[in-house]
């Protein structure tokens, strides 16, 4: 790609005449806004934007006091009271008050897997007054900061009480937070652009230093406009050509050409990584069989799917992905010898005949406008079918396939049987927060997968000290290999581009404070 290469035909952007806001484009066009109603990444980092949480944690994982001016621990650990930090607003000038994160954080308890441990081990949770509000458990939990300053996705945002008492299984689609910047509603139009701007109201915490969402929030910039650039080559020449500031996730091929530019820089932001996985649908035949999701284990080569989303630059990504995040405290070999091990495909094939598979078709879906996701599935689809699987990839824009994986229908109804997602590499350290590792049925989130075993561990897990949590760990690898929730595909760090004027991009997210331009 040379420089200039395809400019006069791509698209002009437009320049405003007056201070230009920064110009983002991510990963995938955000078409839904609500944050705790969906695992997207890209609806999680529109609510970085325009919410807050009660804490925030740091590249080490430590929660850090964010909206929390602090708290104290009584009754053996059984009683947290939380206090907020005086002058909390929301974007609409109402005060942020105790009630407000009561209902924020009941309706989120029953969307997220952190948050539901922490719901079912609380006996209530109660505004005390308009600045504090108090935990009752029935054991302590000396992690309840960690799960409302969670990294990851479907975090504890608080939002005022009027939305906040939405039902958990209907989004919320009036963005009122308290969070850095304001979400311009009428300027909003999926497929073409997201508008944010400066909350003149946030009062960041004082001390510290910006680490991952821990930290002063300062914002530097008056308007951030998310603009969506489908074509790779399009998003490419207006970076270049500094129409736009900054692109989250260039593809890998892309990325090595955009480095002869010296006006851009690259950089891998998300050092936990990405794990990428194929995720089955156990509601419904052929993958409701334990039978067929463990066959499938001798075919997945993570190495065919790193490639496929990040090129041949081993430093970009692992093909020694196992249920928990590679050197995490949870991590270990087991079982992974069945990932790792030679690839045989004939033996494969035996396993799903065994298993009664009688060429039934498989939906797999694709979004094809999120690169990285699109090459996954691609890479899945060919593999299936090379194990005798009928698969019929059905591929769609990025808003249809968020929608549709969470049909629980019947694929002939508008549901699905496969899909590979990834998701963010943080959430995957222990089984707290690993919304994925779970095996809860319809209580949890797509896939809806059903493991007596891993839910038995995991509930032992949050009771044991922290020296007898690897072998838990271990426990719980190897349920998951038998029952399989997913399959691992590997881990990748994608790098992000930005135009070298830009300063102060915090590690572990694309988040828009402490950036500055010049």
């Amino acid at each position: 790609m040379a420089t200039g290469g395809g400019l006069l035909a791509a698209p002009r952007l437009g320049r405003a005449q007056a201070a230009r806001p920064l110009r983002f484009v991510a990963q995938a066009d955000l078409t839904i806004l609500d944050p705790i109603w969906t695992p997207g990444i890209v609806s999680r980092n529109h609510g970085l934007m325009v919410f807050d949480t009660l804490y925030g944690v740091d590249t080490d994982l430590r929660p850090q006091p964010q909206m929390a001016a602090g708290h104290q621990i009584d009754d053996d650990g059984k009683r947290w009271t939380i206090t907020l930090r005086p002058g909390l607003r929301f974007h609409d000038g109402e005060p942020v008050r105790a009630r407000d994160v009561v209902a924020s954080i009941r309706r989120w308890g029953k969307r997220d897997t952190f948050g539901i441990a922490l719901m079912a081990i609380t006996d209530e949770i109660a505004a005390l007054d308009d600045t504090r509000l108090v935990f009752r458990l029935k054991r302590p939990f000396p992690m309840l900061a960690d799960a409302l300053g969670k990294p990851g996705t479907m975090n504890a945002f608080i939002m005022p009480e009027r939305l906040a008492l939405t039902d958990a299984s209907t989004q919320v689609t009036e963005m009122v937070g308290s969070g850095p910047f304001r979400f311009i509603a009428n300027e909003h139009v999926v497929g073409a652009r997201t508008v944010y701007e400066k909350f003149a109201g946030y009062v960041p915490r004082e001390g510290g230093t910006p680490s991952l969402l821990a930290g002063p929030k300062v914002v530097h910039l008056d308007r951030v406009e998310w603009v969506s650039v489908p074509d790779p080559g399009t998003a490419a020449a207006a970076l270049q050509q500094g129409e736009i500031d900054w692109w989250e996730q260039p593809p890998a091929d892309l990325a090595q050409a955009l480095k002869r530019n010296r006006n851009i820089r690259q950089e891998v932001l998300d050092t936990f990584g990405s794990p990428g996985f194929l995720r089955f649908n156990q509601l419904h035949p052929p993958f409701d069989k334990p039978e067929m999701r463990r066959a499938l284990l001798g075919a997945v080569a993570q190495a065919d799917f790193m490639q496929a989303v990040a090129g041949d630059d081993r430093t970009l990504w692992r093909d020694d992905l196992g249920y928990f995040l590679p050197g995490s405290p949870m991590a270990s070999d087991e079982g992974m010898s069945v990932l790792t091990g030679p690839r045989d495909l004939d033996a494969v094939k035996r396993a799903l005949e065994a298993a009664g598979y009688k060429g039934e078709k498989v939906v797999h879906l694709q979004p094809t406008d999120y690169p990285s996701v699109s090459a996954m599935n691609v890479v899945a689809a060919d593999m299936m079918r090379r194990c005798g699987i009928n698969v019929e990839l059905q591929a769609s824009d990025f808003g249809t396939f968020i929608r549709r994986i969470a049909n629980q229908e019947a694929p002939e109804r508008g549901g699905w049987n496969s899909v590979c997602v990834s998701t963010a590499g943080a959430s995957w350290v222990n089984p707290a927060a690993h919304n994925y590792l779970r095996g809860n049925g319809k209580s949890s989130i797509v896939g809806w997968p059903v493991s007596e075993r891993l839910e038995t561990l995991r509930d032992r897990w949050f009771e044991t000290p922290a020296e007898g949590q690897a072998a838990l760990g271990r426990a719980m690898q190897a349920a998951a290999f038998q029952d399989v929730p997913f399959i691992p595909a590997g881990l990748f760090y994608q790098s992000t581009a930005y135009r070298s004027d830009l300063t102060g991009m915090v590690k572990g997210a694309p988040v828009f404070w402490n950036v500055r331009r010049g």
